[in-house]
Formats: C-alpha cells, structure tokens, sequence
C-alpha cells in the first residue's frame, strides 16, 4: 500500500473560526429561545396536556420562541459542527438553509409589498381573532397590551374592535364589570401616575366620542403600524438589509 489518503475540500482557517464563533452564539440563542418557550409551556401546563395547545382561539406567543429558537438550534448546531469538524456536508447544509430563509425573506418582502391591501386585511383579522382570546391566555393578553401601549393604540382599527370579547362588549346580556369598556393598555398615561390603574378603562366606550379621546387611545394598531413603518422606514430597511447582507456574508 502507497500510505497515500484522499483529502476532501479543506475550509479556510479564518472562515473556520469565524462560523464556529458566529454559530455558537447562534446556538445558546437558540437553546435559550427553545427553553423559554418550554419554560412558558410548563407554566401553563400545557406539557402536562398537549392537547391543550389547541384549545387557545389567538395566537400563542409561545410558539414564536420554540419556531424561531428551533431554527436557530439546528442552524447553529449544522454551523458548528461543521466548521469544527470540517464537514463539508454539514455546511453545506447550513449554507442551503440560510439561503432559503433568505430566499423566503426576500419572497416575504416582494409579496408584503405587492398585496399590501391583503396583508392590511389579514392583519386585521389576525388582532381581531386574538382580541376574542384576549382573557384565554396570560401571554397573548400581555402580548395585546403592549402593543397597545407601544403604539398608543386600541384595537384593529378602533376601540369599538373590543366589542368582539365577550367581556368588554355593550351588549345588554354582559354581565362584566368591563361591559363597554377597554383593557387598561388602552388607556391615555398620566405621567404623574406611579402606579397603574388597571380599572382605568370601565365604562370607556359609554362616554361621548370626544370624551372618549381624553380617557383612551382611540387610534386603531393597524393604522398605528403602517404610521410608525412609515416613520421609522429607513431604520426597518437598514435592518433587513444588515440581516440580508450577513447572510449572504456566511
């Protein structure tokens, strides 16, 4: 025998490095992400009855951490490994999987800004969908509440959104102390105010529309959104092309 072995395609020291470092960050993010989620999960008992994943009518926001927190563990895992142990196959599956999450970013960006109508009506449906789940689930309420608070906002389009929660609705057969009223997020902030009053939002929707204005936000978050993309464009722009431009970069 000749002694002699065949060497696969050696990877860059530098590069070799620099994704190993890159991705193991990557990684704990991802492990951190996963295990919040759990951690949520459990809180909630849902590990304890997966069933009742189900059972919740709004979005779970628990779902946005174990998605994103998956992806960036096998991401991270695949750009480890692979740059450690020069596997070619590894990164080379980290690279398809980047590029097609680039792919769908840039598919995502091309159709948001083609059927920009669409999206305005899904997104309504999808904030008028949780405001019916909004007492189901302590995330989603907390969810709600701060973008309303963030966006100085209630509801899709109005604070009469909140007539679709069978809490806060007119109607004669509510028997809630919240009839006609809002979610304290809602609320205008006193800055003098140390404390927050969680009532501060009863009986909103029964007063004149002027006096209304004084109490609460009366701004709906979707008109409030495409305000604030407005104003912050080129901020939201740099943004995705810096994630654009590193992964292209790697």
């Amino acid at each position: 025998m000749s002694g002699k072995h065949y060497k696969g395609p050696e990877v860059s020291c530098c590069i070799k490095y620099f994704i190993f470092g890159f991705n193991v960050i990557f990684w704990f993010l991802g492990i951190a992400f996963l295990g919040i989620g759990l951690w949520a999960w459990n809180e909630k008992g849902v590990l304890s009855n997966i069933s009742s994943i189900t059972d919740l009518g709004g979005f779970d926001p628990v779902w946005l951490f174990l998605v994103v927190g998956g992806v960036m563990f096998i991401l991270g895992f695949a750009g480890c490994i692979g740059a450690l142990r020069e596997n070619t196959f590894l990164l080379k599956f980290f690279s398809v999987f980047l590029g097609i999450i680039f792919f769908l970013e840039l598919t995502a960006g091309v159709l948001a800004f083609v059927f920009k109508d669409w999206i305005k009506d899904q997104l309504y449906f999808f904030i008028n969908n949780n405001i019916r789940a909004y007492r189901d689930d302590i995330d989603l309420q907390n969810l709600i509440d701060f973008t309303q608070e963030y966006w100085q906002c209630c509801g899709a389009f109005g604070a009469d959104d909140w007539n679709l929660n069978i809490y806060f609705n007119c109607t004669d057969s509510n028997a809630s102390r919240e009839r006609c009223g809002v979610p304290f997020s809602c609320c205008t902030k006193d800055p003098a105010e140390d404390v927050i009053n969680t009532q501060c939002g009863y009986d909103a929707r029964q007063k004149p529309e002027v006096d209304q204005q004084i109490v609460i936000y009366t701004k709906g978050c979707v008109p409030q959104f495409e305000k604030w993309l407005q104003d912050n464009l080129t901020i939201v722009a740099g943004i995705f092309i810096g994630i654009a431009l590193l992964q292209v970069t790697i």
